[in-house]
């Protein structure tokens, strides 16, 4: 196993980790950190129930909770989240220049991963079944929940 690969699992788990903890919370199933040469700069997970925030997606938490940076250091940084990231979530990539997102599944929802490799991010998806079953386990409990945090009716 190579030690990219070792440092994308460990990612994921800390991505994974987020999402279940959000969930435990009553909140969105979704988590993000951000990893940089194998330090985690930050992890972050869904809070727009347990925060009543219009704007506080993994992603968005995960970069706040990292701090201020340097922009060279976001040019170092794999963003690992659990689920394709929505528009908001895509234009903070975009700010920052983050070359690289890993993401844990695009089932579910499909988001602006076009948008980043049209601006030369690497996205890569690995299809993982724990991130599709707390998606989908979610969903069927909380439908409303879910179309409001992806703005649909």
């Amino acid at each position: 196993m190579s030690s990219a690969n070792e440092i994308d699992r460990a990612g994921m788990m800390q991505a994974l980790a987020q999402a279940r903890k959000s969930y435990d919370e009553g909140g969105i199933p979704i988590g993000c950190s951000l990893m940089a040469n194998g330090t985690v700069l930050g992890c972050g997970h869904n809070q727009r129930i347990q925060k009543s925030s219009a704007t506080l997606h993994a992603e968005i938490s995960a970069l706040e909770n990292a701090g201020r940076l340097r922009a060279q250091r976001y040019r170092e940084v794999t963003l690992y989240t659990t689920l394709s990231p929505c528009l908001m979530c895509t234009g903070a990539i975009l700010l920052y220049k983050i070359p690289r997102v890993v993401i844990g599944e695009n089932i579910t929802f499909l988001g602006g991963e076009e948008l980043l490799k049209s601006h030369q991010i690497e996205v890569v998806v690995i299809d993982d079944p724990e991130c599709k079953d707390l998606m989908a386990r979610f969903i069927r409990e909380k439908p409303e929940e879910w179309n409001e945090d992806i703005g649909e009716e």
